[in-house]
């Protein structure tokens, strides 16, 4: 699917019909067919990236120039109709006055994009000047979605450090925070290696901008969005530090409950020795064993098993061992 715009009076315009007229500055290339490759290549004279090109994790295959095209590959995050945030890639292609994106996802930072523009709120009058408006898009959801994961985190320390839980219900409770730290984990590590593919695609693109002699106030935003960016990069290894944090609890906790049992099974063993020996002695067959023939020999030999095991237990409750 091609979405073709055009700027007209200061003010981005998408044609009902995609064509490439003089006035045309963006086309969005949403899950391309080959025909639709087939036809950007013809009219403007560039090889349309595939879905398995854009994937290519060297820098080569992700920023480079070809048919006079500046090509940018960036790895962003964002939600979709889920919850979960996925992942995609998008190109950026400069070719002339225009920008060609490629994506085979919908980030809703697009439509967004595109519905600002079209109210006149961002300027359209070259690629590049498209091309900063979306990255800036992009950079403001990137951080919603910086903002709804230190939430989670939030309510996971919280989770965490307040665990007030039957014993039977602890060990379940700490399986599922121990599952909830991981995927934050996951989350983090994914939102990061996005920012770092953003700051490089900057990187590259105010290169371009220098080289192509684009208007100043692009290259003013292209330095905002850096500072931008890096600080997003800066509070995600802020939050990566804080999950390894919870992470290291949680494992400790569940260390701990392990230990608590284990010492409850070595208190049993050392309370049973005693009354165990008692009755091995009483439970031998000798014809000569003088209390065989007591009247009391069984009551007593029960009450000095419960002696034996009384006296262990509160000598390990006295030593707050239990």
């Amino acid at each position: 699917m091609i979405h073709a715009y055009d700027c007209k009076n200061g003010q981005l315009v998408r044609q009902a019909e995609p064509s490439i007229q003089a006035e045309t500055v963006w086309l969005d290339l949403v899950n391309p067919t080959p025909e639709d490759e087939a036809l950007i290549e013809k009219a403007l004279g560039l090889d349309v990236p595939t879905k398995d090109e854009v994937r290519e994790i060297e820098s080569s295959s992700r920023y480079y120039e070809e048919d006079g095209a500046t090509f940018m590959s960036t790895f962003i995050i964002y939600f979709p109709d889920t919850v979960t945030p996925t992942s995609a890639t998008v190109t950026f292609a400069l070719k002339d006055n225009r920008l060609v994106t490629v994506r085979y996802a919908e980030p809703r930072a697009f439509p967004a994009f595109a519905a600002r523009a079209e109210k006149g709120s961002v300027t359209c009058t070259s690629g590049g000047a498209l091309m900063i408006g979306l990255i800036e898009t992009i950079i403001m959801r990137t951080a919603d979605v910086i903002e709804r994961i230190q939430d989670d985190v939030d309510r996971l320390t919280t989770s965490v450090f307040n665990l007030r839980t039957q014993r039977s219900d602890s060990s379940r409770r700490l399986d599922v925070l121990l599952k909830q730290t991981g995927k934050e984990g996951d989350l983090v590590s994914r939102v990061l290696e996005s920012a770092t593919s953003l700051d490089r695609t900057l990187h590259f693109f105010r290169d371009t901008a220098l080289e192509r002699g684009f208007d100043q106030r692009v290259l003013q935003r292209i330095d905002v969005a850096q500072r931008d960016i890096h600080s997003l990069m800066e509070h995600t290894r802020f939050l990566t530090t804080r999950i390894s944090f919870l992470l290291d609890a949680t494992l400790g906790m569940i260390s701990t409950e392990q230990n608590q049992i284990i010492k409850l099974f070595s208190v049993m063993a050392v309370m049973l020795m005693p009354p165990t020996l008692v009755a091995s002695i009483y439970g031998m067959n000798f014809e000569n064993m003088p209390e065989l023939k007591w009247e009391y020999g069984y009551p007593l030999a029960l009450g000095a098993m419960v002696l034996a095991a009384v006296i262990p237990y509160l000598y390990f409750r006295r030593k707050g061992w239990l």
